[in-house]
């Protein structure tokens, strides 16, 4: 994918594929995510093995597929590092460095109508900063 396709995959796109190193291997769970053009941002559980995994280990794995037949398949993998920000868990505290993936939040999947990001207190940030990034659209292929 180009940049600018990449960009906006991950722009649309719901749910990635997030794979930890667990204490007694790979743990892979799914969860919402937002892009913001550099990072990917994780909104998780705080009281989650991932979380767990991440705190011991922040190295991680990130899959963001898309089709259903050969020709269709199209997606982007993510390696990388997370780093929490903001409060643990996240009740809604101002940080400058979560305003603009929590609009993104709060527009990709909370309908962005009110007063912004909804904060349930279980939940805090994880910024993943790539540090590989792979992509591929087999709709080019013209199978």
């Amino acid at each position: 994918m180009t940049p600018e396709e990449l960009d906006a995959y991950l722009g649309s796109e719901r749910t990635c594929t997030v794979a930890t190193v667990s204490h007694d291997g790979p743990h892979v769970t799914a969860l919402w995510f937002v892009w913001d053009g550099e990072c990917i941002w994780l909104y998780s559980i705080t009281r989650s093995q991932r979380w767990t995994d991440l705190e011991r280990d922040p190295r991680v794995a990130i899959l963001v597929e898309a089709g259903e037949e050969y020709n269709e398949l199209r997606g982007v993998e993510v390696h990388g590092r997370v780093e929490p920000v903001g409060e643990v868990p996240r009740t809604g505290e101002p940080v400058d460095a979560l305003a603009e993936p929590e609009r993104l939040f709060h527009g990709k999947y909370q309908g962005g109508a009110g007063d912004g990001m909804f904060h349930d207190g279980r939940h805090a940030w994880l910024k993943v900063t790539p540090t590989k990034v792979a992509s591929w659209d087999f709709r080019k292929l013209g199978i």
